[in-house]
């Protein structure tokens, strides 16, 4: 039969389109106003194409698939997204142009290491519209990573810095992150591949404080941020601070507050499903300066286990020979040379590395009790979690953008979907649902139209998705559109 209507040229015209995530991500990017912030800033500019449906399509190319605007053009085919029929990928590219395009000189009234931009203005507007008397931005974390670069990396953010990609020979560039005590992502900072952390945290909190009329804020930051000169800009501007301490490169910490022999008190936090977390924490004054000594008894013993494995090899090593024991690491951390040519344990390196076991130490001048200290620095711990979990959202290379107003509107666009990912997630959390995100877009992805036309007839058909999505949580808040019962968007029973 197929074959006959071929044959006759009488075959339906059949189309199919995947729809899960343009109806799913579309109404979130209309909820917190991304797309309503985008359209008052284009108001005045001259575009002649929609700007916003670019950015749009770019921030759902990172939610599913990330990569090069290249891709993105392609990527699209397979969905149906509303005003992006007719983009191509100089749209894109000037798009993202537009959105690290820097401000006028009467704009830049609060800048610090770099220019500010139009996706300066978008964050802060999209804080605005959330934003309540009920707001509490009291405190914030912050992380950074790098990103590399194949070719230059535009003007000036492309430099050779200390790479945590392992790729040392390339051009990189940093990029910052600021989330909020909820783990929503606040704004975003781009600074040049060798800009060290140490000397970004200040001029990030000054910017803050502008930019989110912030009056009091606590900074909580690890050590990899912090240095003498750090803490004293922090107390210089009165601000409050819980920072992470190098234990074993400071001499003040590893010989004077770690010795202090004071109690500490313990703290026991039940988890379902898994073995309790066992913390301590004590407080130890040195002058004016307030350290709080923390340690996890849980992770203390697995690292007291791991040691004793690698001690358990090294010594049955040592008695088969023990030239090939110099090029290991893990091994030499333990090893002295007593006469100059035959290795041994040292005791001494053993004993003194396992007082570090599930060690960690602070310095605030917060007058907190010490385990609210610790437990709020141990929020930063999972906030790090998440941007490490995140952190493929961010890493869209290839980047194939040669200036540096392109390459941050490629990157802003990443922190978009981080700002959906967190947006979704808190709906789901709300709902008690809790999928493996990359089941969730897979499952969305199976939700498509098929389409077919005879002669002026045409006829459609929506899939389902699997059960990861189909819940009667999710009809509360994902759009309607003209057919909700033929996609199960109301009845999700008839799965």
């Amino acid at each position: 039969m197929i074959l006959s209507l071929i044959d006759d040229a009488s075959a339906p015209a059949l189309t199919c389109k995947r729809i899960g995530p343009p109806l799913l991500f579309e109404r979130l990017w209309r909820d917190i106003g991304c797309g309503g912030v985008l359209q008052e800033l284009l108001a005045d500019r001259g575009f002649e194409f929609p700007v916003e449906r670019a950015v749009f399509l770019t921030v759902l190319h990172r939610l599913m698939l990330s990569g090069s605007d290249r891709a993105c053009e392609q990527w699209r085919v397979d969905y149906r997204i509303e005003g992006v029929e007719d983009l191509q990928l100089h749209h894109l590219y000037r798009a993202m142009a537009w959105l690290g395009e820097e401000l006028s000189e009467i704009d830049q009234g609060d800048r610090t290491l770099v220019a500010r931009c139009v996706k300066d203005l978008v964050e802060e507007r999209l804080f605005a519209r959330r934003r309540s008397l009920f707001s509490d931005l009291s405190v914030v974390f912050m992380d950074t990573t790098s990103l590399y670069f194949e070719g230059e990396g535009g003007a000036t953010l492309g430099e050779r810095g200390h790479s945590k990609d392992y790729r040392p020979h390339l051009n990189q560039m940093i990029v910052g992150v600021i989330i909020d005590q909820d783990g929503r992502p606040l704004c975003s900072e781009m600074w040049p591949g060798n800009t060290a952390d140490v000397t970004t945290l200040i001029p990030v909190i000054d910017r803050l404080r502008n930019r989110f009329a912030i009056e009091r804020v606590c900074v909580v930051a690890d050590r990899g941020m912090i240095s003498a000169a750090t803490v004293a800009a922090l107390e210089q501007r009165g601000l409050d601070y819980i920072l992470g301490v190098r234990e074993r490169g400071t001499k003040e910490v590893r010989e004077v507050i770690m010795a202090d022999p004071a109690p500490s008190v313990p703290l026991v936090i039940p988890r379902n499903g898994r073995p309790d977390t066992e913390l301590q924490a004590k407080e130890v004054r040195l002058g004016d300066r307030r350290y709080i000594v923390c340690r996890n008894l849980l992770e203390a013993a697995q690292a007291a286990r791991t040691r004793e494995a690698v001690l358990v090899t090294l010594r049955a090593k040592l008695r088969q020979g023990d030239k090939s024991l110099v090029g290991n690491s893990a091994y030499r951390r333990y090893l002295k040379t007593p006469d100059q040519r035959h290795f041994t344990i040292d005791e001494a390196r053993v004993a003194e590395d396992a007082r570090y076991d599930g060690l960690y130490v602070l310095r605030t001048n917060l007058q907190l009790h010490p385990l609210n200290v610790m437990l709020r620095y141990r929020d930063l711990l999972v906030v790090e979690q998440l941007f490490r979990s995140e952190k493929a959202l961010l890493a869209t290379r290839p980047i194939y953008h040669q200036t540096d107003a392109a390459i941050r509107g490629h990157v802003f666009c990443s922190f978009l979907a981080l700002v959906l990912r967190k947006q979704l997630e808190e709906r789901l959390t709300a709902a008690r649902l809790k999928p493996e995100w990359r089941t969730l877009l897979a499952d969305l992805d199976r939700l498509q139209e098929r389409s077919s036309r005879r002669s002026e007839r045409q006829n459609h058909c929506q899939t389902w998705a699997r059960q990861t999505c189909h819940s009667t949580a999710w009809p509360r808040w994902l759009p309607s559109i003209s057919d909700t019962q033929t996609i199960g968007l109301i009845s999700p029973n008839r799965a």
